[in-house]
């Protein structure tokens, strides 16, 4: 493997893949978003002014730092020859959620049916969606989780992963710190209007091909769940363009045509056909489709990490 820096690349890939389903997430203390997010709270501090070359300045910087460093890591997995193989895997894992994903949507699940609707508020406002949740009923919540695990297919998961396959472990991390300035800093609200500007339009561009990625593997995936993948394409198609973000609401209305409900945001958006949904049991059928899609999309990276090692 030495001397070859495309060849470790699907290995180190399915490591990472089988790592995130059997352990999930590191630590807060180790996780290496975490400390992109503390970098970027500090560059946004220290940074003179508020204006866009300011954010694009703190946002490059924090990217540029990431790059290297995942550039250090996987110069020394090179050298290290096959135990470099894990070392990059295990680089590469804290860049994507799967396991993380289907978890907390599942707790979300299962206070709906538990009949808890201030704990699944709770849960679907901290730790999937933005918006603000103590005032959702069952439906909404429910909406809420299931467009979350659509959106982050693209975010958490085909992003990073087809940003390794394509670029290695720069590539990855550069990705992921461009869309964590995204999290924190894409806001239409006074503080970020127009500081966060730099970061939404480059996690945009960023986004444009794993969004619709994404969409696709949530049509196979709902033919492989035995969900609508008709209704899946039809309603990706339709729908796609009904969001602010010109990528989100790819696979958010591919997962809706899938289950053949509405996802809708109040005041924002409606995607699908019908009505919200009316059952908890659609966040489990979502994330059948999810788990599935999840599966098609790293079938996609390694093809194409393989398909760079031969063209290495």
């Amino acid at each position: 493997m030495r001397g070859d820096p495309m060849k470790p690349r699907p290995v180190a890939l399915l490591l990472a893949v089988g790592l995130d389903l059997l352990a999930g997430e590191p630590p807060d203390a180790w996780h290496p978003v975490a400390w992109i997010g503390r970098a970027l709270a500090w560059a946004e501090r220290r940074v003179d002014g508020r204006g866009v070359r300011e954010g694009a300045a703190a946002v490059l910087a924090v990217g540029g730092v990431a790059w290297t460093a995942a550039a250090l890591v996987a110069g020394l997995s090179r050298r290290l020859g096959a135990p470099g193989v894990v070392l990059e895997a295990l680089a590469l894992k804290p860049a994507f959620a799967i396991r993380r994903l289907g978890a907390v949507a599942s707790e979300v699940d299962a206070a709906l049916h538990a009949g808890v609707l201030d704990e699944a508020r709770r849960l679907v406002g901290r730790h999937l969606v933005s918006r603000p949740a103590a005032e959702l009923d069952a439906p909404e919540v429910t909406s809420a989780a299931v467009e979350s695990i659509a959106e982050n297919l693209g975010d958490s998961v085909a992003g990073p992963l087809l940003a390794y396959a394509a670029g290695g472990l720069p590539a990855a991390w550069a990705y992921r710190a461009i869309n964590t300035a995204d999290a924190m800093w894409g806001y239409r609200d006074p503080r970020y209007e127009t500081f966060g500007k730099a970061a939404a339009r480059l996690d945009d561009a960023a986004n444009l091909a794993p969004a619709r990625a994404a969409a696709g593997a949530l049509v196979a995936g709902a033919a492989l769940a035995g969900e609508d993948a008709r209704g899946a394409l039809r309603v990706a198609w339709r729908d796609h363009a009904r969001t602010a973000s010109p990528n989100a609401g790819w696979p958010m209305a591919a997962m809706a045509g899938a289950l053949g409900v509405v996802l809708a945001k109040p005041g924002a958006y409606r995607l699908g056909d019908g009505t919200l949904p009316a059952s908890p049991d659609v966040i489990r059928r979502g994330l059948r489709v999810f788990a599935a899609a999840a599966a098609v999309v790293t079938g996609a990276a390694l093809a194409l990490a393989l398909a760079r090692r031969g063209s290495g």
